[in-house]
């Protein structure tokens, strides 16, 4: 999809949008939505994005690792679902972006959402959260196959540190932020759990890439191709959202 279309079917140009506050046609500020099985990449995607066009990321991993990380009886629950492979419960998702949200340094400022939505019920959840804030929602679908997804799920490496993760073709041993010795993450090794969570995802979250799919809202992404091309076709297919403020 070279061109993205609101709901009345007029085209949004990169001339109706700004590169730090990406402004919908109809007012709001428009944020972007991450979505690819798992080990599809997308987190590096929405980095260069982020990075590209000054968005800020939430990244539900990354925040539910530091709660996970807090030792609260919270963290370990969530711990545990994780490495079961299952779903958290939307109620403590959802609380979780409110003050995400809320604590903006400002509340025109666009964000890159990765990791969320991930079921029907946190789509909606998620919307009128968006609608709320006058804010909403355009995604980007990095697509690998399952395939690949447990190959680079089973080879790829964390650092234990800043939870910064390493893709199976990175040579070297140490993280090259904290100079922290990587590891396997318990969940990506343990191969029935690596299924689970690609089967949550076929089930509970291809159905909400397809609602953004049916407004026209979606921009597809081939994920199976060297890092480097991936963000070209990103930055092709995606470049209509954006103008640099020169």
């Amino acid at each position: 999809m070279s061109n993205a279309k609101d709901e009345k079917g007029s085209t949004i140009t990169k001339q109706m949008v700004a590169k730090i506050n990406i402004k919908h046609i109809n007012g709001g500020v428009i944020d972007i939505i991450l979505f690819g099985m798992q080990g599809s990449g997308k987190g590096t995607q929405g980095k260069i994005l982020a990075d590209r066009y000054d968005l800020k990321i939430f990244d539900m991993g990354f925040e539910l690792r530091e709660i996970i990380s807090s030792r609260t009886p919270l963290g370990e629950k969530i711990k545990e679902t994780v490495e079961r492979g299952d779903l958290v419960d939307d109620d403590t998702i959802m609380e979780v972006v409110e003050n995400f949200i809320k604590n903006l340094p400002s509340p025109d400022q666009s964000l890159i959402f990765d990791g969320i939505p991930r079921t029907k019920k946190q789509h909606q959840k998620l919307l009128s959260i968006l609608k709320v804030n006058d804010r909403d929602a355009f995604a980007l679908l990095i697509k690998i196959s399952k395939e690949e997804s447990i190959r680079r799920l089973t080879q790829r490496r964390i650092c234990p540190k800043c939870g910064a993760i390493y893709p199976v073709f990175y040579a070297d041993n140490i993280c090259e932020h904290d100079q922290v010795g990587l590891i396997t993450r318990s969940d990506d090794a343990n191969i029935d759990a690596v299924t689970r969570r690609i089967e949550n995802y076929t089930n509970e979250t291809v159905p909400v890439i397809r609602k953004f799919y049916e407004v026209n809202r979606l921009i597809e992404i081939n994920g199976e191709q060297d890092i480097l091309d991936v963000t070209k076709e990103t930055i092709k297919k995606a470049s209509h959202l954006f103008v640099l403020n020169l």
